[in-house]
């Protein structure tokens, strides 16, 4: 047990650079709330429903973190900062990281239908904060979800997702960087299409490059109107005079 609580710490180690030893991550409401919860599940799974949601009321005021006691989660699982909601039928496989402020949730709670209703979440996904992950869906290994998206359709293995409503970057995570990514989010125009990816240039410096073009011709045309117009302004007097002496 021991050794499995120091893997534990050692896997939120090498993900947040803000602690200095284990004891520092020993306070993390996030590694609270998941001891919490194994509890919780322990006793939803033996049936005694009041008590697990009884442990899942007293970790949500400890540590502003809301697990239903039915939620599976796997290895390794790490909450930063908090302020999250997991649903009854959430699935959450091994090293996956979820930031602040995340809702794995149902969708249509009115219509009274059990079974699954809140999403599946494989293996290595990051998830940033203020996410939102709706409904039965399958978020697969190595994927991750960019701060603030709306995922409600299944999300590749390996993609990553941004927006509201989410939608598919162009390049997967892993093409550019097979380590830990913080956030969820890749970081200097990581998630570039391929003709980025070909000039070496931001999509902020390719429009800066265009507004540069757009504006030199411009120039060029008003110069060429100004010096097409001055000979028709210096003839117009002398072709007056001739009219007028005849």
């Amino acid at each position: 047990m021991f050794r499995r609580l120091t893997e534990y710490l050692d896997s939120i180690e090498a993900r947040d650079p803000a602690p200095r030893s284990r004891w520092e991550v020993l306070l993390y409401p996030g590694l609270w709330a998941v001891g919490f919860h194994r509890v919780a599940h322990w006793l939803f799974e033996g049936r005694l429903f009041f008590l697990a949601r009884l442990v899942n009321h007293t970790a949500r005021f400890v540590t502003g973190i809301d697990i239903h006691p039915g939620a599976r989660i796997g290895r390794h699982l790490f909450i930063d900062h908090g302020f999250t909601v997991i649903g009854e039928t959430a699935e959450i496989g091994d090293n996956v990281t979820i930031y602040q402020c995340v809702t794995l949730g149902g969708t249509n709670p009115a219509n009274g239908v059990g079974g699954k209703r809140h999403p599946t979440l494989s293996d290595n996904v990051i998830v940033g904060s203020g996410a939102q992950i709706l409904g039965p869906i399958i978020v697969g290994p190595r994927a991750r979800v960019g701060a603030n998206a709306v995922v409600t359709e299944d999300v590749p293995e390996g993609a990553t997702m941004v927006g509201v409503k989410a939608r598919l970057t162009l390049v997967a995570a892993e093409t550019w960087q097979k380590d830990f990514i913080p956030y969820g989010t890749p970081c200097t125009e990581r998630c570039a299409d391929s003709a980025e990816l070909a000039n070496g240039m931001s999509r902020f410096e390719a429009l800066e490059a265009e507004v540069a073009a757009l504006r030199h011709e411009l120039a060029l045309l008003r110069a060429e109107r100004d010096t097409a117009a001055a000979p028709a302004s210096s003839e117009a007097p002398a072709g007056r005079s001739k009219r007028t002496g005849a």
